[in-house]
């Protein structure tokens, strides 16, 4: 369709700029001929001077000789019986007679230049305004996507790192292959599901395999597609949706950030008549509206769960609410080794390793620290992707691209060594520390230098004296800085923010304070609802506050003087640590511990 009406196009406007040359050759010969009166014409005609002569009814054209130069001429002619021996007697070479047009030919040539420019007038403005208006009409139909399963099929095996999540999905994909073996049982297919966790987890990707499972039509829309400028778009893009699901039954609707249009109601100021409202109680009503038994399901994505309505969320509609979580070591694995079946990597690639260093990464990161790796790669031009790749990839999305063209001065250089030593130092003195895997001061990104720590598993709870210990790794730059340089500088700005957000949340949300007590005093972060809560309290105390900000305060100094005291007991592995930094600007895991066994720290130094 969109062939046929590209070539139609093409056909007019080729016919416009015909009839456009053709106008404007008239036009420019009509110009070329001279004009002149009869009886000069008769003069050059008598003097020889006429080579060629067309004559019709009202008009005579033809080709004289005018200052040893050929020039075309036209001129009316009169009642003359003697022009045809006049010729004769001249000499000229060539005469003839044009044919009486008759009056319908006259007209119709002279009208159609007025017939051309009106088409031209009507198809540029009418027609558009015509087409404009049937786009206007149309706003109310649904913009969702039927995908194309033949040439974009995925399949679970495509989907890696989620097991349980897909264990789940499983139950949907086989009702939709099987439905008798359920209803004879009395079961009915969940209408809706809703996929939620954080982003770039792969719940879209999940959403898709499930439909490439099942083989069934894929309906994909995005909920901001839903709100319009116009009243009622919405609504009726809700109502054509599910009317397009219904003729392709079975099929899977799949609505990708859901929160955009399933916001909970009378959220904020702006009463209940929002365009966005009557999206939602479209929704619905549409889900209430069909039957399991015509094997419709709408999925649903999300990473704001928290901000959904709660009739979007009830049985009945949304009947099954799935985690998909951050994937763990095993997960992160597997998926390293989707994305990079598709990369060539080198015979020393351990992605075992890459997965270990990653914790808390999701599987967008992931593919885009495999991308990286190959983009460093071929900017090298490797033949294939190797280890170190691949943690050039790592630490380039934790802190940024290298920026070894600035200069820095060897005072603040020394600084920036004495800075990342601390908290290498520290993190190795202290016990339950994440192991250091690298240490730099080259600048990367926003930061002078960065100390790199990997877990060595991932960790689901943390207790009191690991969070203590790192905010005193945190800390250790600026105490490095006081007892070396004996000045502080802006360069622990970043570490500050970290240590007070961690502190405040021991006091205020984990309960890890003696003096506040196994108490909760998060502030309340729900929408405001209107008329009832637009002035909140903070719910507690003004002495609970003072009592929260002292013991926040008391936390970080005890931390402080913690870090310090690591440091000055380890003296010599500080210099020397910082002295390999000024010398080589990168120190590796194994140089660290070499360092420190060589200046014989002692790691319990701290604890005296």
């Amino acid at each position: 369709m969109p062939l046929k009406k590209n070539l139609r196009q093409l056909l007019f406007w080729l016919l416009a700029f015909t009839l456009f040359i053709a106008v404007y050759q008239s036009m420019k010969g009509g110009e070329t001929e001279q004009e002149i009166p009869y009886s000069e014409f008769k003069a050059r005609l008598k003097d020889k001077q006429v080579q060629d002569v067309s004559v019709s009814q009202d008009l005579i054209k033809g080709e004289m000789t005018d200052n040893g130069k050929s020039v075309h001429f036209r001129t009316i002619p009169m009642n003359d019986p003697n022009l045809i021996s006049d010729m004769e007697t001249a000499g000229v070479a060539k005469f003839s007679s044009e044919a009486d047009r008759s009056w319908i030919a006259s007209l119709l040539l002279n009208i159609g230049w007025v017939a051309a420019f009106i088409f031209i007038w009507w198809f540029l403005f009418i027609r558009q305004a015509q087409m404009g208006g049937k786009q206007a009409m149309s706003f109310g139909k649904s913009r969702a996507r039927l995908q194309d399963l033949k040439k974009q099929k995925v399949t679970f095996k495509d989907v890696a790192g989620c097991e349980e999540t897909k264990e789940e999905l499983r139950d949907i994909v086989d009702y939709l292959k099987n439905p008798k073996k359920y209803q004879m049982l009395g079961g009915e297919l969940p209408k809706g599901v809703l996929l939620y966790g954080p982003p770039g987890t792969g719940k879209t990707l999940l959403a898709r395999a499930v439909a490439g499972e099942a083989g069934v039509p894929f309906f994909t829309s995005s909920g901001s597609e839903f709100v319009e400028m116009f009243v009622g778009v919405g609504a009726s893009r809700v109502r054509d949706l599910f009317e397009r699901a219904k003729k392709s039954a079975p099929a899977i609707v799949f609505l990708d950030e859901l929160d955009a249009v399933g916001r909970s109601r009378f959220a904020g100021i702006g009463g209940g008549h929002d365009e966005r409202e009557q999206t939602l109680n479209q929704l619905l009503v549409e889900l209430d509206g069909f039957e399991s038994k015509e094997g419709i399901i709408l999925i649903g994505a999300t990473n704001r769960p928290d901000v959904l309505d709660n009739a979007l969320l009830r049985p009945g509609r949304f009947d099954r609410r799935i985690n998909v979580p951050v994937p763990d070591i095993k997960g992160r694995q597997e998926i390293l080794n989707v994305h990079s079946a598709k990369v060539k990597l080198g015979e020393g690639t351990d992605l075992a390793v890459i997965a270990r260093h990653t914790p808390g990464f999701v599987g967008a990161d992931l593919a885009n620290i495999v991308n990286e790796a190959a983009i460093i790669a071929a900017k090298k031009e490797q033949k294939s992707v190797d280890q170190k790749d691949l943690e050039e990839a790592i630490e380039k999305m934790m802190a940024g691209p290298q920026r070894k063209s600035r200069i820095i001065s060897d005072q603040e250089k020394r600084i920036v060594a004495y800075h990342e030593a601390g908290h290498t130092l520290v993190a190795k003195v202290l016990p339950g520390c994440d192991p250091v895997h690298k240490v730099t001061i080259i600048p990367r990104g926003p930061a002078l230098g960065y100390t790199m720590q990997m877990p060595l598993e991932d960790k689901y709870l943390t207790s009191k004296t690991e969070i203590l210990n790192r905010l005193c790794v945190l800390l250790g730059g600026r105490a490095a800085e006081e007892i070396v340089i004996g000045e502080i500088t802006t360069g622990a700005h970043d570490d500050l923010s970290k240590v007070t957000s961690f502190a405040q949340k021991m006091v205020l949300e984990f309960g890890m304070s003696d003096r506040i007590g196994p108490l909760t005093l998060k502030k309340d972060e729900s929408e405001v609802f209107l008329g009832r809560d637009i002035v909140r309290q903070p719910g507690y105390s003004n002495e609970t506050a003072r009592s929260v900000d002292e013991e926040i305060k008391r936390i970080v100094n005890d931390c402080y003087m913690k870090a310090k005291a690591a440091l000055t007991g380890n003296r010599a592995a500080l210099d020397a640590i910082a002295g390999r930094l000024m010398e080589k600007e990168v120190v590796e895991a194994e140089e660290i511990d070499s360092l420190i066994a060589a200046s014989k720290a002692a790691p319990d130094a701290a604890k005296a």
